[in-house]
Order: C-alpha cells, then sequence, then structure tokens
C-alpha cells in the first residue's frame, strides 16, 4: 500500500496517507491504457463530415448526348464521379464512431494510469483546496508554493468547487475536475495531478462502488 505525503498550501508536509493499491497501485497493463485512450478519443469525434455522391450533386438529370452515333462514350449523366463537378467516390458520410468499452477494462487503465502517475512522483496530495474568494493571484501562488505552476495540472476535487474552478479556468495549463467524472485521458493528459485529500478518499469510494 503506497504512502504519500500530504501538503498544506505552503508546500509544508502535514500528515501521510495511505492510498489502496486497488487505486493507486495496480499491475501497469498497457493494452487496457491504450485502449481506454483510443475509446476516449473516438467517442468525443462528432462524425459529421460529409461529402457529396453523384446522387446528391445537383443537375445531371439529363443525358449530356444521345447513346449511339456520335463515337464518344457513354455517359449517362454529367454528375458522374469522372466529370468535373461530379459527386465524390467513397468519400466520407457521417458515422458514429463511438462505441463501449467493459467497465473493468475502463477501471484497469484508470487504476494503470494513476500508477503511471504515482511511480514518477507526478501526484500531490493537498490536504485542502479552499478560497475564500475566486482569485486566479491565489490559486497561482499555490501552484507555486507547490512547485507545479510551470506544469499541466490537472486539480481533482471530491465536489464542485464554484470557488477553485473561477480561480483555476483563466490559468493556462490548469484545469479542475471532479474526483466522480475523473476517466484515463484526463490522467495521462496532465503532467501533475493535484489532488485534495478528501479527492483520494473519494476514488477509494468509487473504486469499491
Amino acid at each position: 500500500m503506497p504512502e504519500v505525503e500530504i501538503k498544506d498550501k505552503d508546500n509544508n508536509t502535514v500528515g501521510k496517507i495511505h492510498l489502496i493499491e486497488e487505486v493507486f497501485a495496480a499491475h501497469a497493463k498497457q493494452g487496457t491504457l491504450h485502449a481506454a485512450v483510443v475509446n476516449f478519443l473516438a467517442n468525443q469525434r462528432q462524425g459529421t463530415h460529409a461529402t457529396k455522391t453523384k446522387g446528391l450533386v445537383r443537375g445531371g438529370g439529363k443525358k449530356p448526348w444521345k447513346q449511339k452515333g456520335t463515337g464518344r462514350a457513354r455517359p449517362g449523366s454529367t454528375r458522374s464521379p469522372l466529370w468535373r463537378g461530379g459527386g465524390t467516390i467513397f468519400g466520407p458520410l457521417p458515422r458514429d464512431y463511438s462505441y463501449k468499452l467493459p467497465k473493468k477494462v475502463k477501471k484497469i487503465a484508470l487504476a494503470t494510469a494513476f500508477q503511471e502517475k504515482l511511480s514518477s512522483g507526478e501526484i500531490v496530495i493537498i490536504d485542502s483546496l479552499s478560497l475564500q474568494k475566486p482569485k486566479t493571484k491565489d490559486m497561482i501562488m499555490i501552484l507555486k508554493n507547490l512547485g507545479i505552476q510551470n506544469r499541466s495540472v490537472l486539480i481533482v476535487l471530491p465536489e464542485k468547487n464554484d470557488t477553485v474552478t473561477l480561480s483555476s479556468r483563466n490559468i493556462p495549463g490548469v484545469y479542475v475536475k471532479r474526483a466522480a467524472d475523473l476517466n484515463t485521458y484526463d490522467v495521462v493528459s496532465y503532467n501533475t495531478l493535484l489532488l485534495t485529500k478528501d479527492a483520494a478518499i473519494r476514488l477509494e469510494e468509487i473504486k469499491r462502488q
């Protein structure tokens, strides 16, 4: 069971927390990690791309010239893909790229992502993260004290906190998310994970569900 130090806003160690292996120290399975990331990106695709086939291009209702006697080819429409202004052959059409992964695979992939971050020292746990009012300057100071101000940071909270969200949204590379909404792509997309102590406990509760 891995043990991680808990920091305060001034980067002082105020305690330690034992993280359960099922969430933060599972046996790494790179295959599931890749599968989860590809699945997430595929599900984000809108699939609204479209080209016009011969039947969709305007015009071409009249046969260009008679079938026989001209010595030329026998076109039936000026909107043939072989003609300028004609339709597109095998062009992209609207489709749904989304597909589902088994829940077990998603959980293993998320645990693998956490394990990678933990082994690389890219998880920072803070005792609490609260601000009196939305102020970007205060959030920048907290990140600076923790030594992660020049890195992309994903702040994970146990529940929605508008004050923290508003204080972070104007900082490039910093994003705030609830523990319940976390996915594998989020974890691997940021250099550092900043979790509150309660968020780490919340992740363990979600794992047991």
